[in-house]
């Protein structure tokens, strides 16, 4: 025999309670439509980085971009632009942006005295850094000519691009948990405004400072789209709790007052 959503939410560890459950939402046909279209990010995410993946090596479709793009970044370069690239690549490399995260996290936690969020991004981030490893060994491409490197030669494997996908998750995943409890118009503006401007500025960085392809730029992107998708789809799931007895009292009498 089931139990009851409210038999389950007792027999939950405080914890879970205080810093993971949050409240049931209002509509719950609402949890449906977040499934569904984590569903289909993550199709169409997996349907995008096979395309790419299969025109790097098959050396077709957007790949044929590839050499034409880093050639013409190479000629554009200018004390100024590269200065400019160079300081967006320290703070979204690897010292700089764990510091970047970190900062975030504990002013999260400290604000808003909840951790569920904070544990989304976070696996978030996880799981695109690990796909990211794990694709690059797989797949074994060879960055560009070490000569256009201007900030020292890096040997690694480069598709896909780990700077792209974790600035991408941090961003994304971290506008979705903004976004999906409520904000105004501006404010839901902005914020996806600063996450296409972040993304964009690095992954013009890694082609312009010669450690990256064009395509691994868009297999990065294209896996963003499957890693906030499984975000999307684990904050739907979140554990749950009902609103305190007095304010479902509350909420009932107010009603019957209006009638």
């Amino acid at each position: 025999m089931s139990q009851s959503p409210r038999a389950q939410q007792r027999q939950r560890p405080r914890w879970v309670q205080d810093y993971l459950s949050e409240e049931f939402p209002p509509v719950q046909p609402a949890r449906t439509g977040w499934f569904i279209a984590a569903a289909l990010l993550v199709a169409f995410g997996t349907t995008a980085f096979f395309l790419v993946l299969n025109g790097v090596l098959e050396q077709r479709g957007l790949a044929l971009l590839d050499e034409p793009v880093r050639a013409w970044m190479v000629e554009h370069r200018t004390e100024g632009w590269t200065a400019a690239m160079i300081l967006i690549a320290e703070i979204s490399g690897p010292i700089g942006m764990p510091i970047v995260v970190a900062v975030f996290i504990v002013l999260w936690i400290w604000r808003s005295k909840h951790a569920w969020r904070v544990l989304v991004l976070s696996v978030a981030m996880l799981t695109g850094m690990s796909l990211a490893l794990l694709i690059a060994r797989l797949v074994g491409r060879e960055r560009p000519p070490e000569e256009f490197m201007l900030i020292g030669v890096d040997p690694s494997f480069s598709f896909p691009s780990g700077h792209v996908l974790g600035v991408a998750d941090f961003l994304i995943v971290g506008g979705y948990l903004v976004l999906s409890r409520g904000r105004g118009w501006v404010a839901s503006l902005l914020l996806v405004l600063a996450a296409i401007v972040g993304v964009g500025l690095v992954a013009l960085t890694r082609v312009y400072l010669g450690y990256h392809w064009v395509t691994d730029i868009a297999a990065s992107l294209s896996l963003s789209l499957c890693v906030l998708g499984l975000a999307i789809a684990l904050d739907t799931w979140r554990p749950l709790r009902h609103p305190p007895e007095a304010s479902i009292a509350d909420s009932l009498s107010s009603g019957a007052n209006r009638v």
